[in-house]
């Protein structure tokens, strides 16, 4: 099979389109024949040999994918040949033309929903998912604000939010950004660009400010998102690039919390009923996971130039076949 392999960490173009041999699965695990592969931020991280936890070279980068089952160990009850499948991760990387799985990795595809749909729903629409029902805790009637609603987080977030029954608040950088995430169910939109936007939200607010706030960018955002929240509000850190220094007194007078999140830090149960819960908001309609580009599985190295790049509306997706 083709498989994209990184050899050394470095810079995009260490990513090579290799022919390697087919993976094979033991008696608990599933190979896919991908259709389609999703990119996410994190992938680049780890390319690059940043990332905290990293593979033993060489290795094949990326967990989501969506395909047709081809083959399951003899363990497997839940799915066979021919079924319509994502996965939310992958033993042998998913930026190839057959991805090996684990069965708890594996999800069924709804019939409604398109192989790039789903390879584009795994890690996106469960941070989405934890960010909000999970590390949010979010309650029907209560409101949030979606920093950088615009990207494949935010899209996936305002849309299980409507879901949930909250009030969205969503910020873009683009006038393309701010018009999706109007059409997608935010409420309220704002520029982020905007030297003035934190105050119209608070304005928007009544000035008692937001319960929720979902922040991608915590090393920029995190010291305003704090003066943002409403009393006993969270802020659910979903990214960050880097060191900010905040004053922890901001946190006291309406005992407000800041709040991590790591999709991979999920237990099996929570991960279980993240996608149980995804897979049901699919097959409704609910979710409709948004793809900005679809490139070859050749061009992996362009797509992680661009899934770094700001004012992306969507998911950047592989096509595989």
């Amino acid at each position: 099979m083709k498989a994209i392999r990184v050899n050394q960490f470095g810079a995009p173009e260490v990513m090579m389109l290799e022919e390697i041999e087919d993976p094979a699965p033991d008696n608990s695990q599933i190979l896919i024949d991908v259709k389609a592969v999703g990119i996410n931020p994190v992938e680049t991280y780890i390319r690059a040999g940043t990332y905290p936890m990293l593979p033993q070279l060489p290795f094949t980068p990326g967990g989501n994918a969506a395909g047709i089952v081809a083959k399951v160990g003899s363990a497997i009850t839940r799915f066979k040949p021919g079924d319509r499948v994502y996965c939310s991760a992958s033993v042998s990387g998913a930026y190839a033309e057959i991805v090996l799985c684990n069965e708890q990795q594996v999800h069924a595809l709804p019939e409604n929903v398109s192989f790039e749909a789903g390879a584009a729903i795994g890690v996106p629409g469960a941070t989405a998912w934890r960010a909000l029902a999970i590390r949010g805790r979010a309650l029907a009637g209560e409101s949030v604000f979606i920093h950088g609603a615009s990207g494949s987080v935010g899209l996936n977030a305002i849309q299980i939010a409507k879901s949930l029954g909250l009030t969205i608040y969503g910020s873009a950088g683009t006038e393309e950004g701010l018009q999706l995430i109007k059409e997608m169910g935010a409420d309220f939109t704002f520029n982020h660009k905007s030297p003035t936007y934190l105050e119209e939200i608070k304005e928007q607010t009544g000035n008692k400010g937001v319960d929720l706030i979902l922040e991608n960018l915590a090393n920029v955002n995190l010291a305003a998102d704090l003066e943002l929240l409403a009393p006993k509000g969270r802020v659910i850190i979903i990214g960050s690039r880097g060191k900010i220094e905040i004053d922890p007194r901001a946190t006291m007078g309406k005992e407000t919390e800041i709040r991590g999140l790591a999709v991979f830090a999920s237990s099996p149960e929570e991960a279980a009923d993240t996608h149980k819960n995804l897979i049901q908001l699919m097959a409704q309609g609910v979710v409709k996971p948004i793809i900005s580009q679809t490139l070859s599985l050749a061009d992996a190295p362009e797509a992680h130039e661009l899934v770094m790049q700001d004012g992306n509306c969507g998911k950047i997706i592989l096509k595989v076949s």
